[in-house]
Formats: C-alpha cells, sequence, structure tokens
C-alpha cells in the first residue's frame, strides 16, 4: 500500500501544478501560511502600446499583458507569466538568466523590491524594476524605455553581484516577453554574402525555435537580428497583431522562441550565450544590449514606427541630410594613381555628387596593397601610387567642388604586413593550430588596450593629419574563427562579449573628437546591420550585391526595420538592367554611384546628371516620409512603395490621445509623396490590376509627375500630369506603368 499512496500523492500533487498556467509555481507558495500583500502594478506605455507587469513587494514580477493600449487597464488581472525567469529553481522552461553562485550554487530566486519611473522629456520616460535574491546578494534591474509619440519600447538588463568572490553568468537576456494566442506566425531574415535579408515566414509550433550568430565580429551575415511576431494569423502590411522586434548588438546574437505545453509563447532575446559564460567579479554590472520593439496592427506601421524612432534616437544625426557620393572601386579597383583619382575628382563634379569617396588599396609600403593578400593594417600612404599623400587628394578635390571621403578596415590584419610582424600578440589566434584566414586576413584582438589604442590611432591620424578629410567607410570583411585572445590569456569566456564592448569603446572616442562626420558602416556587405553600431554610424552598406533585380530584394528586407536614408544603395554596373532601372532602384534608399563615369555615353550622363539634382530635390521625402509598401516582390512579379511627408511631423498629439484618432492622423496631412515601382520578370500574358496607393489625404488633389525619364524617352505612364483626389489614387488606383520586364517608373505626388 505504501507504494500506491506514494504514487497517489505524487499524482495529486502534478494536478495541482497543472491547474496553474505558469511555467512557474506562484511566488506565493514560497510563502506558506501568511497573508500576501496586494500586488503593484506597473504600466509602461505609449501612445497605442501597453506593457503591463504585476508583483508584490518580495513576491516574483509578472507580465499581465501586451499589446494595443486600452481603457481600464487597472483591471487587467495579474499576470502569471514570470516577467524574467531565473534557472535552477522550480522553472521548467527557458530561462532569462543563469547564475552560478561562488559557492557553486546554480539557482536565483528574484524578488520585487521597487519600480521607479524617471521621465527623461515630454516624450521619454524610463521604468527601472529591481529584483533581488532572498539570500544571495545578488540583484537584476529590468529596465524599460517608451517613447510616446513612436510607439517604441527599448529594454536591457542590469545584473549586479556583491558576492566575495566571482559568479558566473550563462544566461543573460536582454528582454523576456510573454505570449498568448492560438497560433503563432514568425517572420524571420536569413541570408549570406550578397543574399542578405532574405525574409521567411512560418508558423511556430511546440518546443524552441532558435535564430541565433556565433560569428563574432561580423555577426549577422547568416541571420539578421530583426523578427516579427504575429498572432492567430500571418500579418499583412496593414492587418494582425504583430510584435516587431530588433536586437542592438554588433556580435553575436540569440532570439528563442518557446511554446509551452499550454500554448503560451515566450521570447527570449539577447547575446549569444555560446562560449561566452561570463565571469562577473564583485561589484561588477553586467549590462545586456538592447531589445527594441513595437506592438501595432500590421507591419507596415510596425515598420512607420521603427523607422521614426530611429531618425529621432537610434540613427546618428538621424535627422541630418545625407551626402551623396562617388566610388572610385569598380572604376580601378586596386589599380590607381594620383592621376587617375584628380580625374574621378572631375567625374564626381560633372556628376554632380557631393563626396569621392576612395575605397580599398591606398595604403602600405613594404607590403604594398595592391591586391587583398597584403599590406592591411599598416594605415601609411602608399607611397608610389600617392606620392603627395592623402592631404593633396583632398585639396584636389575640394578645389574641383567635392568632399574627399577614405575607406578603412582598422580591426583586420593581412599576415603579409608590418603591423603582423612587429605584433603578433595584437592577433586573434589560436595557440598550438595552424592560423585560419578568411579573405586572407585575421581579426585584431580588440580587448587589449594598446590595441583599442592602435585602431582609435589610424582614425584620429586620418582625421588629424588631413583636416578635410569628410567621410569614413569602415569596412569589417572577417568574422571571427580559430579565435583566442592572447590578453585574455587562459581565460577566453570573455572573448565574444567584450570584443563587441571593445569595438564600443574606441567607436566613442572616435564621436567624442569627430561627432559628426559622416561614415558608412559595412561588413562585407551587411553583415553588421544593428542599432548598437548606428550610434556612431550614419549609414551601412547594405550588400555588396548591387545587381539591382537582386537589390529590390535585398533593400525590401532592410525597409522593415530601417529607414531609407540609412541604407545606401549604389548605381553600378551590375547586372543586365537598363541605367534607368538601376537608378530607380537606387533611389528609394540613400543614393550613390560606384561607376566608371566616363564609360556612359551622353544620354547617359544626361539622365543621370538629372537623376542627381532630382534625388537631392526629392530626398527629404525618401529620407523622412512615411513608407508605404504596396506591393511585394515576395508576392508576384511587380514591386512597389511610396514614401509620403507632411504635417504630421510636427503634430503633438498628447499623451492620453486616442490610439485609433493617432494612426488615422497620420495619413491625414500628406502633401508631398514619391513612389517607385518595378518590373520584375513579368510574362507577357499576365494582366496588372490598378495600383492603389497608401498614405495620401482623401480631400486634398494631387498632381502625377513621372521622373526619371530618360532623354528621348516620353515615360512609362499615361496619366503623368494629370490631377487626382487622394481618395480616388487609394480606392482606384493608377493604372500601372507598362509591362516589359525590368522595367520601372517613379513617381512624384504633390498636393495642390
Amino acid at each position: 500500500m505504501g507504494r500506491y499512496k506514494d504514487h497517489f500523492i505524487i499524482a495529486i500533487l502534478i494536478c495541482l501544478f497543472s491547474l496553474g498556467h505558469a511555467p512557474r509555481l506562484h511566488a506565493q507558495s514560497t510563502q506558506t501560511g501568511t497573508q500576501q500583500p496586494a500586488a503593484q502594478q506597473i504600466v509602461i506605455a505609449t501612445r497605442t502600446v501597453s506593457l503591463i507587469l504585476n508583483a508584490a513587494k518580495g513576491g516574483r514580477l509578472y507580465q499581465s499583458y501586451l499589446g494595443k493600449k486600452m481603457e481600464g487597464f487597472q483591471h487587467i488581472p495579474p499576470g502569471h507569466h514570470e516577467a524574467y525567469a531565473t534557472a535552477g529553481m522550480d522553472n521548467l522552461f527557458e530561462p532569462a538568466i543563469r547564475m552560478v553562485h561562488a559557492d557553486g550554487n546554480p539557482s536565483l530566486e528574484l524578488g520585487f523590491v521597487e519600480s521607479k519611473t524617471e521621465t527623461i522629456s515630454s516624450n521619454v520616460s524610463t521604468t527601472s524594476i529591481t529584483l533581488k535574491d532572498p539570500q544571495y546578494p545578488v540583484e537584476v534591474i529590468l529596465h524599460f524605455t517608451a517613447f510616446y509619440q513612436e510607439d517604441v519600447i527599448r529594454t536591457w538588463t542590469e545584473i549586479r553581484q556583491h558576492e566575495k568572490k566571482e559568479v558566473v553568468l550563462t544566461d543573460y537576456a536582454s528582454s523576456m516577453l510573454n505570449l498568448d494566442a492560438d497560433k503563432y506566425w514568425l517572420t524571420q531574415f536569413h541570408g549570406d554574402w550578397a543574399k542578405e535579408v532574405r525574409m521567411q515566414e512560418s508558423q511556430l509550433t511546440s518546443g524552441i525555435k532558435i535564430i541565433d550568430s556565433k560569428l563574432g565580429s561580423r555577426a549577422n551575415i547568416y541571420q539578421t537580428p530583426m523578427f516579427f511576431l504575429s498572432l492567430d494569423q500571418p500579418a499583412t502590411e496593414n492587418e494582425g497583431e504583430v510584435l516587431a522586434g530588433t536586437l542592438a548588438w554588433t556580435g553575436s546574437f540569440q532570439f528563442k522562441f518557446e511554446i509551452d505545453e499550454r500554448n503560451s509563447l515566450r521570447i527570449l532575446t539577447g547575446i549569444n550565450p555560446y562560449d561566452s559564460d561570463y565571469k562577473l567579479r564583485p561589484g561588477e554590472t553586467f549590462t545586456t544590449p538592447e531589445f527594441i520593439f513595437t506592438w501595432t496592427k500590421g507591419k507596415g506601421q510596425a515598420s512607420r514606427n521603427l523607422h521614426q524612432w530611429a531618425r529621432n534616437y537610434g540613427i546618428l544625426a538621424g535627422n541630418a541630410p545625407r551626402l551623396t557620393l562617388l566610388n572610385n572601386w569598380e572604376t580601378t579597383y586596386f589599380d590607381f594613381n594620383e592621376p587617375k583619382l584628380e580625374n574621378l575628382f572631375d567625374d564626381a563634379a560633372r556628376l554632380g555628387v557631393d563626396v569621392f569617396l576612395l575605397d580599398d588599396g591606398w595604403f602600405a609600403n613594404k607590403y604594398p596593397r595592391n591586391n587583398d593578400r597584403a599590406g592591411l593594417g599598416d594605415w601609411e600612404e602608399n607611397k608610389s601610387k600617392l606620392p603627395n599623400g592623402i592631404a593633396h587628394l583632398v585639396k584636389d578635390a575640394e578645389a574641383k567642388g567635392v568632399k574627399f571621403g577614405i575607406w578603412i578596415e582598422p580591426e583586420m590584419v593581412n599576415p603579409k604586413s608590418e603591423l603582423y610582424e612587429k605584433h603578433p600578440d595584437w592577433i586573434l589566434k589560436l595557440p598550438n593550430r595552424p592560423e585560419n584566414y578568411y579573405r586572407n586576413q585575421l581579426v585584431l584582438d580588440l580587448l587589449n588596450p594598446k590595441v583599442q589604442d592602435f585602431v582609435f590611432d589610424v582614425v584620429d591620424g586620418l582625421f588629424t593629419r588631413n583636416p578635410g578629410l569628410a567621410y569614413i567607410k569602415w569596412d569589417c570583411n572577417r568574422l571571427m574563427t580559430n579565435a583566442f585572445s592572447p590578453y585574455l590569456k587562459n581565460d577566453q569566456s570573455a572573448l565574444y562579449i567584450d570584443y563587441t564592448r571593445s569595438l564600443y569603446k574606441v567607436l566613442e572616442r572616435i564621436r567624442k573628437k569627430y561627432p559628426l562626420v559622416p561614415m558608412m558602416l559595412c561588413s562585407g556587405g551587411g553583415g553588421r546591420t544593428d542599432y548598437a553600431a548606428l550610434r556612431y554610424f550614419t549609414e551601412f552598406w547594405p550588400s555588396d550585391n548591387t545587381d539591382p533585380l537582386e537589390r529590390i530584394f535585398i533593400q525590401w528586407g532592410y525597409s522593415y526595420f530601417f529607414p531609407a536614408l540609412a541604407v545606401c544603395n549604389h548605381i553600378t554596373s551590375s547586372g543586365k538592367e537598363s541605367l534607368k532601372f538601376r537608378t530607380d532602384v537606387a533611389m528609394m534608399g540613400k543614393m550613390g554611384y560606384d561607376i566608371n563615369v566616363r564609360s556612359l555615353s551622353a544620354d547617359e550622363m544626361a539622365f543621370s546628371q538629372q537623376a542627381v539634382k532630382t534625388y537631392k530635390r526629392i530626398s527629404e521625402v525618401i529620407w523622412k516620409g512615411d513608407l508605404y509598401r504596396l506591393i511585394s516582390p515576395y508576392e508576384g512579379n511587380r514591386a512597389a512603395l511610396l514614401y509620403a511627408t507632411g504635417k504630421t511631423h510636427q503634430t503633438d498629439h498628447g499623451a492620453n490621445e486616442n490610439s485609433d484618432t493617432v494612426q488615422n492622423d497620420q495619413t491625414a496631412h500628406t502633401d508631398h509623396a514619391i513612389l517607385f515601382t518595378y518590373n520584375l520578370h513579368t510574362p507577357a500574358a499576365e494582366k496588372f490590376s490598378n495600383l492603389k496607393l497608401e498614405g495620401l489625404d482623401p480631400q486634398k488633389q494631387y498632381t502625377l509627375t513621372e521622373l526619371n525619364i530618360f532623354p528621348g524617352g516620353s515615360g512609362a505612364s499615361t496619366e503623368n500630369g494629370q490631377v487626382f483626389t487622394g481618395e480616388y489614387l487609394m480606392k482606384f488606383g493608377l493604372k500601372w506603368p507598362g509591362h516589359s520586364p525590368l522595367t520601372s517608373a517613379v513617381f512624384e505626388l504633390t498636393a495642390l
């Protein structure tokens, strides 16, 4: 009987446990027989979004709600999803944090201490929630910054310990969000070199879905740290509840999506803990990267929220004008000298761009940089190519009416270089193993303060010696393999995390001394695209693939999370498409050129000169406009999108504005819009319906003007020059311009 009695008791306990929806037992279970204090409700809110947490003093913190803002939120019942679940206690699922204490105890219990909200400005407030372990001197502070007008929340975590010896962190999430729905649909962005941000959507099933990177310095070449999560059904541009999130971290990242036995979804975001057990000394604080998210109806509004937030808070000088440029790479590659470059200055001035950018190949003498196998790390001008130095080029470019910019890759080194010979201890490489090369180069050990000084001095020296230098392209062509830091010696667990932090230290120093110089973030294409790096850069290079057909898909993917002014799109000789098609594709972001200008015909040159003038005139609409993706290239043989601006950007809606009114008001005052349309591989027999626009004022009248018409051409639209009401354009639409494969048309809509 004893054995059966034991089985009966176990069955009862299992039944009792299953009655609770939470994957953890409630905090009250640790205080049996005592009077429980009332739970405190903590509200983090924007115009249209609410995140609601609750906790009793000393009890665990739970999430009650995440979604569209509503009245009467005080009546929402206490939640049952723990807001930052720990490991080692009674949690049955993935933890947000796992710590091994100095005495070897691998558990953590977090009780609520206090919540404080600081008003940063009329638009920004930060709520900080302190949790503590009752047995160990460890505290965790969850931070939530709400950007009211932008409907964006930024969250991160601080982990502090005051034990007498170091503790080890093996998990350290930036955020943990909980959702409840019948079904969940995940949109992720994957790729490779020249195939960046290809979009995939799939339904999540029970268990864990992980999206991660283990690549270190060039962290998101295969998986991009951004996603959409929609509830019950796949979200469209305008329909469906959707969470859009991205991690501000330039190193290896990890997203976990876990559905439990009750069909609840837990989302964990942060640094990838792979090979990164982090030792935290007494008194130290571990600060996680920021997770940035918005909750909206439809993916389109999510993008508009994130774009507005990025311009105001996420990107260096996000509302400042950008420079157009001509890059020499496709014209000369490594083969150039002063006379060749001076001729290219003339080309840049004739084209009408603002900057000439000198790319790779200008440096090193003992091992000249005539290919990618030598010279990287030796950042002095190559005397045979540039006998008068960079300073001469800067002055000559300025005399011809263009600014001068330059390419660098200061984190990397070729084994065939003086730097490698002088400082073999400055390089990440395994002892007792052959060196492993990627693009014939290795990564410098940025954890070493001397290396940080060296990288800073590369940039500082260029500006000091050449005060007219106006632009930097910062490249990073190598991911981390066979990595070992001589500076860390025998304990390598901090390598991946502290490399990224060391990079930020260098960039902080650069920006403190040179706060506003435009800098492009490049990483063999789009290997670094995140909002931590973009605090220091004005823009990024999305891909080395400049084929315009491929670029439509690449730029489309980035458009979900990054505003147009941050995405550099260059017109090159890549692809078989017409110069007009290439120009139209590049114009829907930050346009530039990397083409042999002297190979252009007279008509092509005239077209390009006019395109630069047109772009400079309309660029404010593209850079700062609200984006409406109208027809996706993923769903057919054409693509269309529109940028719209008006008085909306100057409107202050106030703290208690009704969310529906606010969202409608965002499209109520549009007075200027730019429409891009593209035919892809369109079959001859395919019939196209009218193109219905979005984001216009239904009561206004708009003049339709086709732009970028090639000399001698008649344009693609028979409706060019006509006037339409916004209501007509949104309900009935425009005739689709043309049918020929790989053709395009750009239109300007101006309110009367």
